[in-house]
C-alpha cells in the first residue's frame, strides 16, 4: 500500500492521506474579503483529493497584510464572506479545511508579485506604515518599520485570538500560524530582525517569546488544533537556524502543538537557499527526530515517487505541495494512479479514470445507457 495515501491524523482532525495543499497567495481579496476568484480558485483545490487544504497566509489586521489585496479575517464582512466560501466547499468536498493565520510585518504595505513585490510608501495610495519587532527594514532602501511596543504586542497578541475565533466560526478544522518565510513571528525569532532590549529580543528564549505567547493564547481560544510553520533556517551567518528551530519546536511540542509545517528562508534578501528537489526535505527529517509532534514536509516536491519516498524514508508524515497544485490542482488523482491508490471524487468526474486506474476513484461505479 502507498504510505502517501495512507491515512492519519492531524492533532484529532483525521485526514484521507498524507497529500496537504500549503498556503499560497493570491493577493486577490478586496479590504481582507474573499470573492469570486477565490471560490474559483478553492473549488479547483477542494476536488483535489489531497487530505488538506490550508487556505492562504490570511492577516489578523489591516496592518497584518502583505499586500492590499491580502486575504483576512479581522472584519464581520471577512468572516461572512469565508463561511460561505466554506460552506459551498463543504457542498462539493470532504477535503478538512485549515486556514493560516498571519501578520507580515515589516514585510507588509507591499505590491503583488506580478506588480513587482516591492514596498508601497506609507504616504502612497494604498500604503500603511509597517510594524515590526525592530525599526529594522527588509531590504535596503525601504521605509523603516515602526517598532511594536508593549501596547503593540498586546494588540497583535489579541489580533490572531480574534482571527483565530472568527476561524472557528467559519468552520474552519485547523489553525496553522504563520512563523515562517520573514513574516512577524519570524521577525521575532530571526536575529537578523530583532535588535530589542527588552524581554523580547536578545538571547534565543527571548526571542522565542512572542511567538510563544501568541501560540499559547491562540491554543486557549479555539476548540481546533493547532500547529506552526517555521522557517527552520534563515540561510544567512548568523541568523535563525537549525538548532535554534529545534529548540522552538521542543517548546511548541511542550505547549500543545500538534505539527509543524517546516520550510525555510524569507527573512532577508542575503540569504543563499541551495534551491533544488525536495532541498527543505533535511529540514524536516532533523525536525522530526528532534521533536515529538507529526511534520509537514515542503518545498518543490513535485513527483509521485518523491513524495512517496518522503514518507517512507521518514523524511516527513506528510508532504505539502504549492506551485505543483497551482500547475496541476488533480495532482493527487495522477498521484494515485501512479502509486496504485486511491481518492475521493465527485462522481461527474469518475468517467475522466483512465483504463489502467480503473480502480482510481473510492466507490466508483459509473453505468451509462
Amino acid at each position: 500500500m502507498s504510505r502517501l495515501f495512507e491515512p492519519w491524523s492531524l492533532g484529532g482532525l483525521p485526514l484521507a492521506n498524507r497529500i496537504v495543499v500549503a498556503p499560497m497567495c493570491q493577493y486577490s481579496a478586496a479590504d481582507g474579503t474573499p470573492g469570486d476568484w477565490h471560490r474559483v480558485h478553492l473549488g479547483h483545490l477542494a476536488l483535489s483529493g489531497a487530505g488538506l487544504l490550508i487556505l492562504e497566509a490570511t492577516a489578523i489586521s489591516p496592518e497584518g497584510r502583505i499586500s492590499p489585496q491580502d486575504l483576512g479575517l479581522y472584519s464581520d464582512a471577512n468572516e461572512a464572506a469565508l463561511r460561505d466560501l466554506v460552506t459551498m466547499v463543504r457542498t462539493m468536498s470532504p477535503i478538512a479545511l485549515a486556514v493560516q493565520l498571519s501578520h507580515a510585518g515589516r514585510k507588509g504595505s507591499s505590491r503583488a508579485p506580478w506588480d513587482g513585490g516591492t514596498q508601497i510608501q506609507a504616504s502612497a495610495p494604498g500604503g500603511w506604515r509597517a510594524e515590526a519587532p525592530s525599526a529594522l527594514p527588509h531590504a535596503a532602501g525601504e521605509e523603516s518599520p515602526m517598532a511594536l511596543d508593549a501596547g503593540g504586542l498586546a494588540r497583535v497578541k489579541q489580533g490572531f485570538v480574534d482571527a483565530a475565533r472568527r476561524a472557528q466560526l467559519a468552520g474552519l478544522q485547523g489553525i496553522e500560524l504563520h512563523a515562517a518565510h520573514g513574516y512577524l513571528l519570524h521577525q521575532f525569532l530571526s536575529p537578523l530582525a530583532n535588535a530589542r532590549d527588552d524581554a523580547y529580543g536578545g538571547s534565543s528564549a527571548n526571542r522565542m517569546r512572542f511567538p510563544l505567547e501568541v501560540f499559547d493564547a491562540v491554543r486557549a481560544a479555539v476548540d481546533l488544533p493547532v500547529w506552526v510553520r517555521v522557517s527552520a533556517t534563515d540561510w544567512v551567518d548568523g541568523g535563525w537556524d537549525l538548532p535554534q528551530t529545534l529548540a522552538f519546536g521542543q517548546e511548541l511540542a511542550r505547549r500543545g502543538c500538534v505539527a509543524l509545517h517546516v520550510s525555510s528562508g524569507g527573512v532577508s534578501p542575503a540569504q543563499q537557499i541551495p534551491i533544488g528537489p525536495g532541498y527543505q526535505l533535511p529540514l524536516a527529517r532533523a525536525v522530526r527526530e528532534a521533536v515529538p509532534v507529526p511534520v509537514i514536509g515542503v518545498g518543490l516536491i513535485t513527483e509521485p515517487t518523491q513524495a512517496e519516498a518522503a514518507i517512507a524514508e521518514g523524511h516527513a508524515d506528510a508532504v505539502a505541495l504549492a506551485r505543483a497544485m497551482l500547475y496541476n490542482p488533480r495532482w493527487p488523482w495522477h498521484a494515485a494512479a501512479a502509486l496504485g491508490a486511491q481518492v475521493t471524487a465527485p462522481p461527474a468526474y469518475w468517467r475522466s479514470a483512465p483504463r489502467e486506474a480503473k480502480n482510481l476513484f473510492a466507490g466508483m461505479h459509473f453505468g451509462q445507457r
